[in-house]
């Protein structure tokens, strides 16, 4: 005798995953073999519950998401927080996101590559260096993120100053 390629019957209208076990009575999954809770067998073997799931998921485009050990068909939920603005409501304070920090620390390592016993010429170009990248990071970071940060108070022409 040879062996049936379609499964058996499977009630393909049925949408949930999930089912109550005839001996413990407690959800488990549809299409897994056994009961997660009591072990009971609940599908001949594992090749029929996969064949009735692969049959009840191609029923049902809606399906396709859902794994045979699922106990619902997941939903697509969007866990995306701004903090920047859950931080508002809540009144905390973030500073902005800058890269000057680590460009002032560059700038920190190539100073101290210059306080290395090398020679006078190697050690004089390391800090000159480090110097320059320190500066511009500091500069950089005072000037240019403060000034976006906090604008200055400019009067416009015409405009009443109130003190």
């Amino acid at each position: 005798m040879t062996a049936a390629k379609k499964s058996r019957y499977v009630d393909v209208s049925n949408p949930s995953l999930a089912v109550d076990c005839p001996r413990c009575g407690l959800r488990t999954a549809r299409f897994d073999e056994f009961c997660r809770n009591c072990g009971y067998q609940l599908w001949p073997s594992s090749r029929a519950a996969s064949a009735a799931f692969l049959a009840w998921r191609a029923a049902d485009p809606a399906r396709a998401p859902a794994s045979r050990f699922d106990l619902e068909i997941p939903q697509h939920i969007d866990n995306t927080v701004d903090f920047a603005a859950r931080a508002r409501e809540l009144g905390i304070h973030l500073f902005p996101n800058s890269s000057w920090p680590f460009i002032i620390c560059l700038g920190i390592l190539f100073l101290g590559l210059g306080a290395i016993p090398f020679s006078s010429t190697t050690r004089i170009t390391l800090a000159v260096i480090g110097g320059v990248i320190f500066l511009y990071g500091v500069a950089g970071w005072v000037l240019v993120e403060d000034v976006k940060m906090y604008p200055g108070d400019s009067v416009e022409a015409g405009a009443e100053v109130h003190h």
